[in-house]
Formats: structure tokens, sequence, C-alpha cells
């Protein structure tokens, strides 16, 4: 049952997390020297007040001047670092919409189990062979957790689940556990079952499913949500405290992976509340290199957290804060269990034909949450998929609402197969949907067969709510799949499957869109607007530097667009100093 140190550390870290930011200043003396000035034809200033600028000024971690080259050059003195950007392109820095800063933590020394573009892994059995090197080649005693994470089923070449036969000829001695791709369902061997106690006599739990072997009640290993939940959770809870050095170790790794892509500011969007009093102690004496935003996750089956110690602000300290709080509504469509109002086109393995999936929490229990927090004056995030869900989910707000205007940017997390009427609700209600628009290549044509075409071009309507003037933003939902924004960027202009499909020409957005909803509407999204997401004079200096003009280039070419350097505060995080 004991896992090795480090591995030990990283699954406590998956429940954990933290967020920061800090105010801007009022704008310095203007005559200071600046600390750096950038020169350049292609600033991506994603302000219409400062639009078309060849020129910003940075002293300390404020933007001074955005303008005309001739005026902000009267900025450079002879200490000013000069930047002349020459085909390279400067943009704000990067905000993450929704993540997870701790799963990436935990899976950074784990078994990628990932298929390409993300991992090596194209068969059942390249899995089975890599878990017996890791257990060879790590000397692993008999009796350890081996755990993994990424597998897809959809690309897999056996078109399934590996299931407990598979992971047992990895090992029998050892307790595996494989997260799929979708973070909503695992794939466990026997050793992992019998560790648990789950068997023939264990019912499903309310908000998960334990896949069963053809005609018996016998665990064939898949687990679904809340019963993937039972196997992780005692894993979790049974290794006490991590290790600091190991744990800073990770930490430090995990930022510097974000900074590498360009983004300034992630997400926790499930967090522990325990380790987030724990980050909030270690910023006390060791500030974040980047913004870390900690949203404790709220679930049905655990005791409500009062308001007070839930430690809500709008206040930045060391690059932490805890910005609100999530709920989990329903599953996933690549994991096939996010909750609709009409049938899946093809469910799961011995699906019914009026399968919907399901809700993973008591609605009513979601309901009295939502209220509480918003009364409370709590951002929300609320994970919902499926039209189902997404239902649930304004129904929530809007209840809590009771008709009195609230600037509570609650978000739809994901909102896949959010409909028409549903994104006229949130335009109304004043909710922000965050969509996972990094869906159409990695998953289209999977949903494709999961929903039909009708639903599966409108996965992440972005040119719906673009129309609306309804405010959004976009997300890679880390480590779901890699922090790669400029990847991100590509897909929501292009919307292409693997199989070089458009998925839903009419949700196509411009650059300029999707670039908006990753810098000036995320940092809206985190109610952070007046001091981030956009290169305008007195808001905090992040920016990146773009090793070419991303406007100049094909669509298909957008991702590879490298990251020259990323600045946080005033201060370059990557290349790492």
């Amino acid at each position: 049952m004991k896992l090795r140190a480090l591995e030990h550390l990283l699954l406590w870290v998956i429940v954990a997390a933290g967020f920061s930011l800090t105010g801007c200043e009022p704008a310095a003396e203007p005559l200071l020297p600046a600390d750096t000035v950038f020169v350049g034809e292609h600033i991506y200033t994603v302000d219409d007040s400062t639009a078309g600028a060849n020129a910003v000024a940075v002293r300390g971690d404020e933007i001074v001047a955005v303008g005309e080259a001739d005026e902000v050059g009267a900025l450079i003195g002879e200490s000013t670092r000069v930047v002349e950007l020459g085909d390279r392109a400067l943009v704000p820095g990067f905000i993450d919409a929704h993540g997870h800063l701790g799963m990436v933590m935990m899976m950074l020394d784990l078994l990628n189990a990932s298929s390409p573009p993300v991992g090596p892994m194209e068969s059942i059995e390249d899995i089975v062979t890599a878990l017996q090197a890791r257990i060879r080649d790590g000397a692993i005693p008999p009796g350890t957790v081996v755990m993994g994470y990424g597998y897809d089923d959809s690309l897999l070449s056996e078109g399934r689940h590996p299931d407990r036969d598979d992971l047992d000829r990895a090992s029998s001695e050892h307790p595996i556990m494989l997260l799929h791709v979708s973070g909503h369902l695992a794939t466990v061997n026997s050793a992992a079952l019998a560790m648990v106690e789950m068997d023939e006599t264990t019912k499903d739990p309310y908000g998960g499913v334990i896949r069963r072997r053809p005609g018996t009640q016998v665990p064939n290993g898949v687990l679904e949500e809340v019963a993937a939940h039972a196997v992780l959770t005692p894993v979790f809870e049974s290794q006490g405290e991590p290790d600091p050095a190991a744990f800073m170790d990770s930490l430090r790794r995990t930022l510097e992976y974000h900074a590498s892509y360009g983004v300034t500011t992630i997400q926790d969007g499930a967090s522990n509340p325990a380790l987030v009093t724990g980050l909030r102690e270690l910023v006390q004496h060791l500030p974040l290199s980047l913004d870390v935003a900690a949203f404790p996750v709220v679930r049905g089956d655990e005791e409500s957290a009062s308001v007070e110690e839930l430690g809500y602000t709008r206040e930045y300290q060391g690059g932490f804060r805890v910005a609100g709080v999530k709920f989990v509504l329903d599953g996933s469509p690549q994991g096939r269990t996010a909750w609709l109002t009409r049938p899946y086109d093809e469910g799961p393995p011995g699906a019914a034909e009026d399968y919907v999936a399901y809700p993973m929490v008591k609605p009513e229990f979601y309901r009295a949450q939502v209220a509480r927090m918003i009364d409370a004056g709590i951002p929300v995030l609320a994970h919902a998929n499926g039209d189902a869900a997404i239902d649930l989910m304004i129904e929530g707000v809007e209840a809590a609402l009771a008709g009195e205007p609230k600037d509570h940017r609650s978000v739809t997390i994901h909102a896949q197969l959010a409909r028409e009427d549903q994104l006229d609700d949130m335009k109304r209600l004043g909710i922000v949907p965050s969509f996972f628009a990094a869906h159409p290549f990695f998953w289209g044509d999977w949903h494709r067969k999961s929903f039909g075409d009708d639903r599966a071009m409108r996965i992440s309507p972005l040119r719906s709510a673009l129309n609306r003037e309804l405010p959004f933003t976009i997300h890679n939902d880390a480590p779901i799949v890699p922090p790669d924004i400029m990847r991100l960027l590509e897909i929501a202009v292009g919307r292409k499957t693997r199989d070089g499909v458009v998925l839903g020409a009419d949700q196509k957005i411009s650059f300029e869109d999707a670039l908006h909803a990753v810098t000036l509407g995320a940092a809206y999204q985190y109610f952070e607007d007046d001091r981030k997401g956009s290169i305008t004079p007195g808001k905090r200096a992040d920016l990146v530097i773009l090793e070419r003009d991303p406007g100049a280039v094909p669509v298909d070419e957008i991702s590879e667009i490298g990251i020259v350097e990323t600045i946080a505060r005033g201060k370059t995080v990557y290349p790492v100093p």
C-alpha cells in the first residue's frame, strides 16, 4: 500500500494547488527611466485604446507607457533593457481560465499513458509493456501502488479501455491505477480492487458506475466518476504529509512548465482546502513566480465549509489567493459521462438506447450550496459539459439571484454541449461560459460518433457566444491536455479534428477574438480585468514574446509559434534565468 516517496507527495498534491494576484499600484513618475522597453510592429495590446502601439515600457511590475516608439523612447535610460522585437510579437501574459495545477504536479513523475501527440501509447499492449518496464527498472517493491495517467480508449488500437485483466498482465503483485485522459474515469487491476474491497457485492455509488464483466456483477476494472474516487481516495488519505523538499521541487517544475507556454496566471480548479492552507503558509516566506488561483471543490458527500473557512479574498499575497469555489455537476464528453437531455448516439459498452449519463452531485445539494456562495459574494465555477448539467447550472444561479442584479460572474466550466437557448440564459443572467476549446482537435472525431454531427459540430460554440456579445473564455484543462495556449488558439480559430474535418465552420472565431479569450476575457472571469489581461498603462507587466507574428501565418501554423520569453510581474520567468 505504500507509495514511493515522490509518488506519495504527488498523490497528495492531486487534490491541491493555489492561486494569487498582486494589485497594480498607481503609475510612477513618468520621467523615471523604464526597466524595459519593447519596440516592434507586432504588438497585440488587446485594448482598443492602445491598439496600433509599437512600443511598451515597463517599470517594476507595472506597464507604465504604451504608444509610439518616439514617445515611449523618452523613458529609455542608461540601464533600460531595450527589446527590438523585429519579426517577433508581444502579447499579454496568458491567463489559464481553467486547469488543475495540483494534478499537473502529480503527473510530472507518473507513467505517461497518453496517446500522441501528448504521449507515446498507441495500444493497450504499449501500456502493459511500459508498466512492466516501470516496475522492473524502478525496482518497485510488491504491494506498492503504481500509477499512470492519460490513457485514451478512443485512440488505442484496440478501441477499448484497458481492463483489470490487461493490467494484471503488467503485475498481479502491485496495485495498478491508470487515470483516463478525461480525469473522470480510471482503470485498475485486481490487486487495486482487492485493496479497497471492491467486488461483485459492491453497489454503484451515486454519481458513479462500476463497469462489470458481461453477464456478471464482477468489476472489470473500469470505474466511472465517483466509483473511481472510491479507489483513488483511500490511496491519497493513507499517505500522510508529503516531504516538503519534494513538494517544493514539484511546485517549481510545474510553474516553470506553465511559464514555458506563456501562462502567467494558473488555476487549480478543484483544490483541497488543507493544501490551500499549506500554500498560504508557504507564500508568507517564499512568493510564487506566477499567480496561482485556488478554487476548493464543494462535494455533496462532505460537510459544507463555512464561508470564513474557505478563505476567499480578492487580494494577493506572495502570488496566491483563494479565488472562489468549484462544483462538479457531471462527467466528460470524451469519457461518455457528460449528462445530456437527449440520448447519446453511441454510448459506453452495453449502454441502453436511452442512455444520457447522470449527474455527479444531487441537484438539490448544488442548488442550496450555489445560493449560499452567491449570497456570500464568492465566485463559483461549475463543471458542466452536457446540456442537462448546464441546465442545472443555470437553474441554480437563477434561483440564487432571485431577480436581483449582481456582478457574480459565475462560470460554466467546459460548456461543451451548450444549446443556443442556454447561451441566451447565460447572457441574461451574467454567467460566463469557459469553453474547453481544444476538444475539436483532440476528440472531435470521437464526438461525431458519440453525439452525431448536429451536436458535435457545435462543441464549444464560440461564434454563437461572440454573436451574443456574451463574455467567454477558452481553456486547456491541464493536465487533460497540456497548457499549450498557442495550440488552443489554433484549434479555436481552425476547429480541425485529427482527421482534418472542420468541426463546425460556423463556430470559428478570429485569432484576435481567441487571444482576447485567454487574456482580457479570462481576466474578466477572475474579476482581474482592472489589472491584467491587456497591454495597458497601469496594469501588471505580464507579457509574452512570440517568435513570429501570429497574424502573419496560416491558421495551421499558429501552434508552431514558439514562446521566446515569458514575463510575470515585470520579471523574466521563461527561459528560467
